[in-house]
């Protein structure tokens, strides 16, 4: 399976873990907290998958590579909270979506990173 393939499959699975457990953390937290909780569940997760599965640098330390991906993942987590909160607040509603607003607005600020994060991972975090 080609590597980009393989990121996407291991991000598609960290970005929905990272955001249905939104919904868990809503239950005690406002939106933008349960956001930035909901985001190092993905974090975690997602991290994992792309040093075994996607990148294979398992021989590599693992202290920097964290570190390099917890850094790519901020800027992404700062894309992912101004995107959703946006639409959520603003956007979504002047449109007239008031059904599940919080879950849609989320759903594309998670999605959006996709592309800048790959290229921070794949040059940075795990070569």
């Amino acid at each position: 399976m080609p590597q980009f393939l393989k990121f996407l499959v291991s991000g598609g699975v960290a970005a929905f873990l990272n955001w249905s457990s939104r919904f868990l953390f809503s239950k005690w937290l406002s939106f933008e907290l349960s956001i930035t909780c909901a985001f190092f569940v993905g974090l975690t997760s997602g991290f994992l998958l792309m040093r075994f599965y996607v990148f294979n640098a398992r021989g590599k330390p693992l202290i920097f590579q964290a570190s390099k991906y917890v850094f790519i993942n901020i800027l992404a987590l700062m894309q992912t909270l101004i995107i959703s909160v946006v639409l959520a607040r603003f956007v979504l509603l002047q449109w007239g979506v008031i059904e599940n607003v919080e879950a849609l607005a989320h759903l594309v600020g998670v999605l959006t990173p996709v592309i800048t994060s790959y290229f921070g991972h794949k040059f940075l975090t795990f070569r």
